[in-house]
């Protein structure tokens, strides 16, 4: 009886030998993302609500979202620094994780 771990598999993005399930934590870890965190260094996940901790003027939409504005249901993007979410009368609006603080 064998187990992941008698088995070598060559990772071709470090060149090195990696036991199976050490090159199946790395693919795993890296398909699952960057970490996105806001102003004050909270984990933001799918779905949280974010309170913007700065007034921010929305390009194209002639307003200005002031700080105190409640987002909710965020989606991560898939870049460590933006969030895409919806806001009143803003279609498309993406926001720098750094101008936002979880709820």
């Amino acid at each position: 009886m064998t187990s992941d771990d008698d088995d070598y598999v060559y990772d071709e993005a470090s060149g090195e030998w990696l036991p199976a399930s050490e090159a199946r934590a790395r693919a795993e870890a890296a398909a699952a993302g960057p970490e996105v965190r806001d102003a004050v260094g909270n984990l933001l996940n799918d779905g949280d609500s974010v309170v913007l901790v700065k007034d921010l003027t929305v390009k194209g939409a002639g307003q200005t979202l002031k700080v105190g504005t409640v987002i909710k249901s965020i989606r991560l993007t898939g870049d460590a620094q933006e969030i895409d979410c919806r806001h009143e009368g803003i279609k498309g609006l993406v926001l720098r994780a750094e101008f936002v603080r979880k709820r």
